[in-house]
């Protein structure tokens, strides 16, 4: 069967890929069409399903009921996740009356910080443009995300609130829910099984081949050096990536319970592919 998969141009994204991009593992059920997109971009495409499979903020998935969450490929952060930054300390209350720039407003880092410190005065940019835009004064707080949250030191600016870090004390030790892979429920429940165990062991094979996949990664490195993007995909390609298992889906509820709670989304149907 001929499927679209949408992924992101970002290093852990290709490195869970690489292999069945590059048919290191095989499937007898798909052939695959890559599309590469930004998160945010691919978060508004699945409203309006477009792809057969796509990488999706866990925010979003208040928001695309015609898709199904994969066990396989999340993104979920252990004890660290997305990061507040600007180039002097401040206050909590300071940074409430900031206006905030962030990486999309179906992005989980968006829906945690709201959860984190409540809503906010905000404004949207690609989450690659958000460190100089604090750096130059263009916005007063940055809210980032990928390699960022290792590289801010390099780009002039400071951590002034750590996401992750709230979200694993709030939550008792919890996984922190940033990323999921969905697939589109017309294809019923036999073959999003199927892919789940497919993308699965795509990810299995990364992690055994570390200095092979890396390499696959480095094409989307945005010029950061390999020992950064390996600790970066290292930290995102986790064992919670291979199998969200019952403490990532428990993050995943957790979140949305809050959400909900606070009025940030609405009450649906969260839907998830069955225990791999």
């Amino acid at each position: 069967m001929d499927i679209s998969v949408g992924h992101t141009p970002d290093s852990d994204d290709a490195f869970m890929f690489y292999a069945m991009f590059t048919d290191k593992v095989k499937s007898d059920d798909f052939s695959v069409t890559h599309v590469i997109e930004d998160i945010e971009n691919l978060n508004k495409k699945a409203k309006n399903p477009e792809l057969d499979v796509t990488a999706v903020s866990v925010h979003a998935c208040a928001y695309i009921p015609n898709y199904v969450m994969l066990r396989s490929g999340g993104s979920f952060g252990i004890n660290y996740g997305p990061i507040v930054t600007a180039t002097k300390p401040m206050t909590i209350e300071e940074i409430k009356k900031s206006k905030i720039a962030i990486p999309g407003e179906m992005t989980s880092a968006y829906l945690l910080l709201q959860l984190m410190i409540g809503k906010f005065d905000y404004v949207e940019m690609n989450f690659s443009d958000i460190p100089e835009a604090v750096r130059s004064g263009k916005v007063d707080v940055g809210l980032v995300i990928h390699e960022t949250q290792l590289s801010f030191g390099e780009e002039g600016i400071q951590k002034i609130l750590d996401v992750g870090e709230w979200w694993h004390e709030k939550s008792g030790g919890l996984p922190v829910p940033l990323g999921v892979n969905v697939m589109s429920e017309k294809l019923g429940e036999e073959l999003i099984y199927k892919f789940d165990k497919y993308l699965q062991e795509s990810i299995k094979f990364a992690r055994d081949n570390i200095p092979d996949a890396l390499d696959y990664a480095m094409k989307y490195s945005r010029g950061k050096s390999r020992e950064l993007i390996e600790k970066f995909v290292l930290m995102y390609v986790n064992e919670v990536t291979v199998d969200m298992g019952e403490a990532g889906e428990k993050a995943v509820r957790l979140m949305f319970e809050m959400a909900k709670e606070k009025g940030l989304v609405l009450d649906f149907e969260l839907k998830i592919s069955k225990p791999l």
